[in-house]
Parts: C-alpha cells; structure tokens; sequence
C-alpha cells in the first residue's frame, strides 16, 4: 500500500529500491534549467523550455519541418562527402577517415550541410542548413562548397535565400582547405548581393569561428534564437586566452542585437512567421523598384508570387 500511494519527486524516474515509476523515454532534462519535462509536450513545443525558455538544439529533419512548406524541400548533391586532405592522425588517434565515418553513421548524413529548392510560406526559396549535430557542424571543403553551391543557384535562378547556421567554425583536419571555405563562401554571398537577391541568415545555439566570420553575418537580414552563442570563439576560449573573465551574457544573441551584429532575435516558435515576413519585404521591395528587363523576368515572376 504504501508503494501504491507514493509520490516521486517532480521528475523522479525512479523510487525508493530502485523501482521504475515512469519510463525513460517520457522525461526530458532542460540543459540550463535543469527542470524534468515531459518529452511530448517539450517537442510539441520545438524543444523549448517552458520553465527558462532555453531553445534545445534541433536535428537537420526537425529545422526543415520547422521552416519550410511541408514537402518541399528537395535536397541537392546530397552524395558529396569529405576526403581526407592531409592524412592527420596522430599516433593513438582515430584517423579524420575514421571520424567521418563514424560521424555518417551516427547522423545518416555524409556531411554537416545540406541545400536545395524549397518553398517557404508558398514563395520559392533555397534553402542551406549547417548541422551541428554532424561533426559540430564544422566547415570543410564539403560544407564550403555546398554553401557557395545554394548562393550561387539563388543567384542562377533568382531565388531569396535562407541559410541557418550553426558550427564550430573551420574544421580543423583540413586545415588551410577548411580556412579558405570563409573566402569562398564570403565571396559567393558578395557575388548574390551584386544580384539583389534577398539572402537571410538564421543563427542558432552555437554559431562559431569561421562561419560566423564568413557567410553566415554577410546577410541582408540576420536574425538569431534567443541565447545562442555567436561569436568567433566560444567565451572559455576567449577567457582563457585573455586571462579575463567575460560580463555576463557575452556572446549571446541579445548581447550581438544590443551591440547591432544582429538585427532580429526570435523565438524559435515565431521564427517561420519572422522569415516570411521580411523574405515578403524583399519581395514587396523588388515589386516596386526593379526595372523588369529580359534576364529579371524569372525573379520578377517569383517576386510576384
């Protein structure tokens, strides 16, 4: 009896013995807040904590279902993979052949990015993502390519662009090849600007290194969730290299929108309706000023809806 009628603790998965009240899978842990939450209602709610409102990292499929009209991604050179440059492997380390391999297994994906046509809020798009669920996201001759791949057939085809980052910065197994992706993609994001194709950047939870000093802050809007971390390197790098302690909430997405490297800090729960409305601005905007010539006729056609 008194089994029956006892109580765990908020989020307790287990009583007194040992015994299981509840199964594992039904309870999630917020990784700031620490609060127990039940799993549904947290992924009803784009994993979102309703305590602290902390935003949990989301996997490649979860941010396309989040952003894009249902079914309307349509992936390209999704069969590119890394190779292995240089041949690092220190003795006693796995080798980055190794690594990539373990990282395709885990994830089902061959690499951190992916890109392709889609449509968002009805309107043609492409759309490129970085996944940091994939090797942190980090950004190899692969990751570069595909990224100036999505700017240049926005530019081809005269799509608005939406890219969503999140990274680790340049991966360091492909050292220089890795570090010239920033000039690449930097390079393909001034060549669409020239094309006055609208380009926004979504940064979320953590967007580092040689993204973010590249492609991802070269937008016309960048719009970011609220706490991610942004920033070139991450705040203990920072300290301990400067041997000073950061003020509170450096880095985050507020602190990059006070200090105006941001321009819009959302919700993720309001970020798809955020999106439509300033890739409607864009658009609106081209309606009224472009001139309609021969090779504009297409974006003219997608301006208009």
């Amino acid at each position: 009896m008194r089994n029956l009628l006892q109580r765990g603790l908020p989020g307790a998965l287990h009583g007194r013995g040992g015994q299981k009240l509840a199964p594992d899978e039904m309870w999630v842990r917020c990784a700031r807040c620490r609060e127990v939450l039940y799993k549904r209602e947290w992924e009803t709610n784009y994993k979102v904590c309703p305590k602290c409102g902390h935003h949990e990292r989301l996997a490649a499929h979860e941010r396309i279902a989040l952003l894009l009209d249902e079914g309307s991604f349509e992936e390209l050179d999704a069969e590119m993979r890394s190779t292995d440059p240089l041949h690092f492997a220190p003795e006693g380390i796995r080798s980055y052949a190794e690594k990539l391999a373990a990282e395709e297994e885990s994830t089902g994906r061959r690499e951190a990015a992916l890109y392709g046509r889609a449509k968002f809020d009805h309107t043609p798009i492409v759309f490129a993502l970085v996944d940091r669920n994939h090797f942190t996201g980090t950004m190899g001759a692969v990751v570069g390519e595909k990224i100036a791949r999505a700017f240049e057939l926005a530019a081809r085809e005269r799509r608005p662009l939406v890219v969503c980052s999140a990274s680790a910065g340049a991966r360091q197994h492909e050292g220089v090849v890795a570090l010239m992706q920033m000039a690449k993609t930097a390079a393909a994001a001034d060549a669409l600007a020239h094309q006055r194709v609208p380009y926004v950047s979504i940064l979320t939870n953590e967007t580092l290194g040689g993204v973010t000093a590249s492609f991802a802050t070269l937008a016309d809007c960048i719009i970011a969730e609220p706490g991610a971390v942004i920033g070139f390197a991450g705040p203990r790098v920072v300290e301990q290299n400067t041997g000073e302690k950061l003020p509170p909430g450096a880095q985050t997405a507020e602190f990059q929108l006070r200090h105006g490297m941001v321009d819009l800090v959302v919700p993720r729960r309001e970020l798809r309706e955020a999106v439509a409305r300033v890739i409607g601005l864009y658009l609106d905007a081209a309606r009224r000023v472009w001139t309609v010539t021969a090779p504009d006729r297409e974006f003219a056609t997608v301006a208009a809806g």
